[in-house]
């Protein structure tokens, strides 16, 4: 569950845990300690014991009692023409016993060479189930003896689940309730019981203190309250990040939204008669007090009853096309909601995939890069539309790019210190990343991760704490664990399996089975924490290949790559070790949504018990390692590894509309810009919103820091929709995950208020819109580019002007998770476009005037905004080169490689060619330098 610090942000500092609390959350795989305690101690005597019995004794008591494997009855060549009597069956007996001890042998023997040399998952002995895992348990009892970190093949177990709770209505407001009565005249005290999560929402301590105590930062009190107190469900609170539904907290006495109960009361009877939050005067509540606190930004977390939740569907629809919001506003309030539905479904599948999401992001910002190479003059690049725009919409909602970076930078980090001591990368079969810490879990064992790694349960797990991911530097090394892939999240975070550490068929199965397999095929594709890979995709996901042509290709059949697949696979441990010593080969993972013949299922399996790559095969397949259930109520479970989450899909609508996404970008032809509308006062207004650099909002009185954020968001969105936004469209831009309408109209309220009626109105259909004394620099920006086309003498002066409005880029300095409605809005390509041309123009007139340092100027203007505009950079390297000063123009192209680490468009390299010949070796010799 989020901690307090989270919800605290400014106001507290956070504190990261040191270790995982010592019972997890339901669904939450549970490490096997490798302390020595007298129970394993005496376990481990036991086992070894057991061992030396069956691996020495029964062979001296074979071979003393009834002879060797082969007796000389079967050695008789009549044996095959006489009749066959007791004593040849006895033989045959006797040979069949020493065969059973001669393969629990070999299982005794793998698995000791497994758990003592360290070298990876122990080998499969054929035909040796039940007798492989009775020799890996004793061996693992039995090696506790001589090392606390020699357990073989860790086992991840599910815990039980919590207690179950009835649903409640969550009220998220503080306000003064009218308490329970006491009803005798025995000693009584305030509780509260935490509630289950709704949605992505969980409660927290500073969220419980800032209802009940009106001030977050008292949270304190109530940890010392419960500290160590044992809940239902067995467990104590032993962190303050960590508190889970169904607790029963003690509360301090000016405590409010309690229940009141006798004080020797048994927490599991008050959770039975309080399963919920007291409901009186709840709507008094509400209507006094909770619009005034919840609008300052962190509504988007609120949940109400199911009535208000109703209303909340309604308003999260609003991520559609934001350029028919003034031909909507006349219509009633519930066809606007209607209308935007599209967005709703496409957010809570993407936005939830956040790994998958910052590595498309990643890659829609190279093929946007590219776009902008081509841009023709007087044209915006191509813009997403419809439901493509609302997956772009839920990808910035939703990426997480520090997390994206922490576990590439942390897994190359690891590879490279590993390769440096000359160890081999262990096994990582699973991992997870959350915002405390990433988290490895490993086979073998391995009490000695290297820096700033840290191990825990008996070295089962390697542990990257947030704080030390943040500070990695750049990459360095291969990535060693490119099969990393997330099959869905639990309460705390995301959960990772890594796709090769199966070494065999993992088995996918259930109705939503090409859903899943999407989700890993996109998230494969377009990860950081790989190098080169190739992804087959089976039956499913041709369309897919248009988000990375390069490492995705599908077929139709799994015929069509077997043979192709057994010529090439290499053995597991020599890629680990060429992963990490430089000599990474392809990483190549086969998905397939056909279940296969049994022949080609035989192939398979033995293709995956030799092979490096990862196999994901759907179907009811024989001789399966891993078995991948997704149900129908959208979980993942994963019983071999003790996993039960919320599984990550996509299904067909939302990887159509990525494609869509992808295919936008690829194209070309651009769009026309819509010219501005004429502005008849070039004169300070009341009110300026500044948009091109950090947002800011000049003429306003000092607004509270929380809330600024908010509200500049809610002026820009409607400064730059000018023909009026309906109160239900602007709660589904601010708040794309839902919010209260009371919420979302006292937030209304709030900010005309402070920005004054006359500025802040809404019309007679409640269309809102600002008014004449509100502009935004934009707005002048392109009046003042307008009217230099209609004044040549005065031209070049109106240009500088406008270009030098441009402070950094669009919106610079925006917080994470908002204005995700640029990703649908014309706004970001238009500034981008407007802002390129304009200085392209003045370039060009000061070049013709022979003032190349004007030239220069112009274009770095723009550059501040429009950076990855190839256009502007042409321009100036036409304008460096007019000055004369070659050191100038070799800076230019020395910047301009820098950033273009993928190419130069084929114009910028001929006109560099055409200016400086000897640009690519002076290049070379810096960088061999």
């Amino acid at each position: 569950m989020p901690g307090p610090a989270q919800h605290a942000r400014r106001r507290a500092p956070a504190r990261t845990p040191t270790r995982t609390p010592a019972r997890p959350s339901a669904r939450t795989p549970v490490r096997i300690p490798a302390r020595r305690r007298p129970g394993d101690v005496l376990a481990g005597i036991g086992a070894l014991v057991l061992l030396l019995a069956l691996v020495g004794g029964v062979p001296y008591a074979l071979l003393t009692f009834v002879g060797p494997p082969v007796g000389p009855e079967l050695l008789d060549l009549d044996l095959l023409t006489t009749r066959v009597g007791p004593s040849t069956i006895t033989a045959l007996l006797i040979l069949f016993v020493w065969l059973a001890w001669l393969q629990l042998f070999a299982c005794v023997l793998v698995e000791v060479y497994a758990g003592v040399r360290r070298v990876g998952m122990p080998a499969r002995v054929p035909l040796s189930g039940g007798t492989q895992l009775l020799a890996n348990k004793l061996v693992t009892a039995a090696l506790v003896l001589f090392t606390a970190s020699a357990a073989v093949a860790p086992i991840a177990r599910l815990a039980g689940p919590p207690p179950t709770i009835p649903p409640v209505t969550a009220v998220a407001f503080t306000a003064p309730v009218v308490e329970q009565q006491v009803v005798d005249n025995h000693r009584t005290k305030k509780v509260y019981v935490v509630q289950p999560p709704h949605g992505r929402h969980h409660e927290s301590l500073w969220e419980i203190a800032e209802k009940c105590l009106g001030d977050g930062r008292r949270y304190p009190e109530i940890f010392r309250l419960n500290q160590h107190k044992e809940q239902p469900d067995g467990t104590r609170l032993r962190m303050a990040d960590l508190i889970r539904p169904g607790w029963v907290l003690d509360m301090p006495d000016d405590a409010r939204n309690t229940h009141l109960v006798p004080a020797g009361q048994a927490r599991a009877q008050t959770l039975q008669e309080h399963p919920g939050l007291p409901k009186k005067d709840r709507a008094a509540e509400e209507r006094v007090h909770g619009v005034e606190r919840k609008a300052d930004g962190g509504a988007d977390n609120q949940r109400g009853s199911d009535d208000q939740r109703d209303d909340r569907r309604k308003t999260e629809r609003g991520s559609g096309d934001r350029t028919a919001t003034d031909q909507r506003a006349d219509q009633p309030t519930d066809q606007l909601a209607d209308q935007q539905a599209g967005g709703s479904a496409l957010l809570d599948f993407l936005s939830g995939a956040s790994l998958a999401a910052a590595g498309l992001l990643a890659l829609l910002a190279v093929r946007r890069r590219e776009q902008l190479w081509r841009r023709l003059t007087g044209h915006r690049v191509a813009r997403p539309q419809g439901d493509a725009a609302d997956a772009e919409v839920a990808l910035r909602l939703g990426a997480d790019k520090p997390g994206a970076r922490v576990l590439d930078l942390g897994l190359r980090l690891l590879g490279a210190e590993l390769g440096a001591q000359g160890r081999t990368p262990p096994t990582v079969y699973a991992a997870h990343l959350s915002a405390r810490s990433l988290d490895l879990w490993i086979h073998p064992p391995d009490e000695h991760p290297p820096a700033p790694w840290i191990a825990d349960d008996g070295g089962q797990v390697w542990r990257l704490p947030a704080h030390e991911g943040r500070l990695l530097e750049d990459p360095r090394g291969g990535a060693p664990y490119p099969g990393l892939v997330s099959i869905g999240t639990d309460r705390s975070g995301r959960v990772l399996v890594d796709l090769e550490a199966a070494q065999g068929l993992i088995n996918i199965r259930g109705p939503q089975t090409t859903a899943a397999l999407a989700a890993l095929a996109v998230e494969l594709a377009t990860n950081r924490w790989s190098d080169r890979m190739r992804i087959t995709l089976v039956g499913f996901g041709e369309e897919l290949t248009a988000i990375a042509p390069d490492r995705v290709r599908a077929v139709g059949g799994l015929a069509e790559v077997l043979p192709e697949l057994e010529a090439g696979a290499a053995p597991r441990r020599e890629v680990l070790t060429g992963r990490i010593t430089g000599r990474p080969g392809v990483a190549h993972y086969l998905l397939s949504a056909v279940a296969p013949s049994h022949d080609e299922a035989r192939r398979l399996a033995l293709l995956a018990r030799n092979d490096s790559a990862g196999y994901v095969v759907a179907g009811d397949v024989p001789h399966a390692t891993w078995t991948w259930e997704i149900t129908e109520d959208g979980l993942a479970k994963l019983p071999e590894l003790g996993f039960e989450v919320k599984a990550q899909l996509l299904p067909r609508r939302h990887y159509r509309a990525l494609v869509d996404l992808f295919r936008t970008a690829d194209r070309l032809d651009g769009e026309p810009i819509p010219g501005p509308e004429p502005l008849a006062d070039l004169r300070p207004p009341a009110v300026e919103i500044r948009i091109l650099g950090p947002v800011e909002v000049a003429g306003a009185p000092p607004l509270e820091e929380g809330r600024l954020a908010l509200a500049a968001e809610l002026l820009v969105y409607l400064a730059t929709h000018p023909g009026g936004v309906h109160p239900v469209v602007l709660g589904g831009v601010l708040w794309p995950r839902g919010v209260q309408p009371m919420v979302r109209d006292a937030t209304i309220a709030r900010v005309a208020a402070w920005l004054g009626h006359d500025h802040l109105r809404a019309d007679a259909s409640g269309r809102l819109s600002l008014g004449p004394g509100v502009r935004t620099d934009w707005a002048l920006f392109r009046e003042l580019v307008r009217r230099s086309h209609r004044d040549r003498l005065a031209g070049a002066v109106l240009l500088e002007k406008a270009l030098g409005l441009v402070r950094g880029p669009l919106l610079a300095g925006r917080p994470p998770g908002r204005y995700a409605w640029l990703a649908a809005d014309a706004l970001e390509y238009d500034v981008v476009a407007e802002v390129a041309d304009a200085a392209h123009r003045l370039c060009e007139i000061r070049l013709t005037e022979g003032e190349p340092d004007a030239a220069i100027a112009a274009v770095r203007a723009a550059l501040l905004l429009a950076t990855d505009d190839e256009s502007l950079w042409r321009d100036l390297l036409r304008a460096a080169h007019a000055t004369g000063d070659l050191a100038r123009l070799r800076a230019v192209i020395e910047g301009l490689t820098r950033r273009a680490a993928g190419g130069l468009a084929a114009e910028t390299e001929a006109l560099i060619d055409e200016l400086l010949p000897s640009w690519r070796v002076h290049l070379v010799r810096e960088s061999t330098a």
